[in-house]
C-alpha cells in the first residue's frame, strides 16, 4: 500500500464514517416517526422503545450502506481532484485504474457485506422487531381482551391448491395460536369439494396434523353436491392436515415486511402454481439478490463521475450523485410494475435497473481521459 493509498483510505474513512452517524441519525428520526405514537399506545416504557429502535435501525442498513459509499467516493475524488493531487499522480504516470485500487477492494469488500446484511441483519431484524411490537401490542391487549382476541387477525383464508385443501377463518390469534371459526374444504383434483371441515376452532399440534373443536364433518358428492353425510364432534385431529398457520398469515403481509428468509418461504409455496400473488414476493426476493453487487456499480459510477468535467465544489458532486440515486429507484418501481404485469420475470425486473447503472458506467469510463 503506498502513501497515497492511504491518503485516500482515510479520506475516504472520515467521510464515510460522518455519513453513517448522519444516515444512522436520520433512520433513528424515521423509527420515531413511523412507530413512535404506536408503541406508546401500547404501553411501552423507555427501555421498551430503546430496545426496539436498536433492533429496528439494522433493517435500514441495506439502502443506507450503498448511498454512503455513493456519497463518500464522490466526495473524496472530487475533493482530490480539485486541489490537483489526482493530476499530479496522473503526471507521474500512475494509471486511473491504480489510483483508484483501494476504492475497487472497499467495493469487493462491500459486496459481501450487503450479502451478509441480506442474508442475516435484515432478515433478523424485520423478524425481531415485528416480534417485540406484537408483544407490546398482546401485552396491552391482555389488560382489556379475552386471550382468543389478543392479536386476531380477522378473515384468514389460505388456498393450499397443491394438496387440494381450502381453509378459513374468521379470526386467527396470533396469541393464542388458535384458529376460530374455521372451515377446511378438501377438493379432488378437478376443484370440486369432497370433505368440508367446520369447528368453532381449531390449532396445530405439536405432534403432527390440526385438532378441530366442537365441530361438524360434512361429507359431498363431487359430481352434485349433494351433501352425503354430517357428523358432529367435540375434537377430532386430523393428522393429513400439514398446514402453518405462520405461513397463512404472511400471505397477506407486504412484501417489504417480509425478511429474506419469509420472502423465500413464500416464493417455494407458489412454486409451479403459476400465481400472480408470487410476483411482488419473487420481485423483492430477486431484488435483495441483485443487491449484492450494487457497492460495485456504485464505485463504478462514482469514480469516472468525480474525475471528470470542470473543477467544482465536492458539495455539486454529492448533489449528482443523490440524482443518480432518485434515478435508479425510478428505474426499479418501473421494473417492478412491468414484472407484476407479467411483462418481464421478477429476475429480469430486480436486474434491470442494476443493469442500466452499470451501463451508465461504462459510458461515464469511456470518457475518462
Amino acid at each position: 500500500m503506498t502513501l497515497f493509498d492511504r491518503h485516500l483510505l482515510r479520506e475516504w474513512l472520515t467521510i464515510f464514517g460522518l455519513i453513517i452517524v448522519a444516515a444512522c441519525g436520520v433512520m433513528f428520526v424515521q423509527v420515531c416517526y413511523d412507530d413512535f405514537r404506536n408503541l406508546r399506545e401500547a404501553g411501552a416504557r423507555g427501555i421498551d422503545f430503546w430496545r426496539y429502535a436498536v433492533v429496528t435501525m439494522p433493517g435500514f442498513l441495506s439502502v443506507a450502506l450503498p448511498l454512503a459509499l455513493l456519497l463518500s467516493v464522490q466526495w473524496v475524488l472530487t475533493k482530490l481532484r480539485g486541489s490537483n493531487e489526482l493530476t499530479a499522480m496522473r503526471s507521474a504516470g500512475v494509471s486511473f485504474l491504480r489510483l483508484t485500487a483501494p476504492l475497487w477492494l472497499i467495493g469487493i469488500l462491500f459486496c459481501g457485506v450487503a450479502w451478509w446484511l441480506n442474508s442475516t441483519v435484515v432478515p433478523w431484524s424485520v423478524q425481531e422487531s415485528r416480534a417485540q411490537k406484537d408483544v407490546l401490542e398482546f401485552r396491552k391487549a391482555a389488560r382489556t381482551q379475552l386471550p382468543d382476541r389478543i392479536g386476531a387477525v380477522y378473515s384468514v383464508a389460505f388456498d393450499n391448491i397443491k394438496d387440494g385443501r381450502m381453509w378459513f377463518f374468521n379470526r386467527f390469534s396470533q396469541f393464542t395460536k388458535h384458529g376460530y371459526g374455521v372451515t377446511v374444504s378438501e377438493l379432488d383434483s378437478r376443484r370440486r369439494e369432497t370433505i368440508r371441515w367446520q369447528a368453532a376452532e381449531a390449532y396445530p399440534d405439536p405432534a403432527g396434523g390440526w385438532i378441530f373443536l366442537r365441530g361438524r364433518e360434512l361429507q359431498f358428492d363431487p359430481d352434485t353436491g349433494e351433501n352425503l353425510s354430517s357428523v358432529p364432534f367435540s375434537e377430532v385431529r386430523v393428522a393429513r392436515f400439514f398446514e402453518d398457520p405462520q405461513l397463512m398469515l404472511l400471505i397477506d403481509r407486504r412484501p417489504i415486511d417480509l425478511s429474506f428468509f419469509e420472502l423465500r418461504r413464500l416464493i417455494t409455496f407458489f412454486e409451479g402454481r403459476n400465481s400472480a400473488r408470487s410476483i411482488p414476493y419473487a420481485i423483492r426476493y430477486e431484488a435483495l439478490l441483485a443487491d449484492i453487487i450494487g457497492p460495485l456499480i456504485v464505485i463504478a459510477i462514482a469514480i469516472p463521475f468525480s474525475i471528470t468535467g470542470v473543477r467544482v465544489n465536492p458539495a455539486v458532486g454529492v448533489s449528482k450523485s443523490i440524482g443518480l440515486f432518485l434515478l435508479y429507484y425510478a428505474l426499479e418501481n418501473v421494473a417492478s410494475l412491468m414484472a407484476t404485469r407479467q411483462w418481464i420475470e421478477p429476475a429480469t425486473a430486480a436486474w434491470m435497473p442494476n443493469v442500466c447503472m452499470a451501463g451508465l458506467a461504462v459510458w461515464f469510463f469511456s470518457r475518462v481521459r
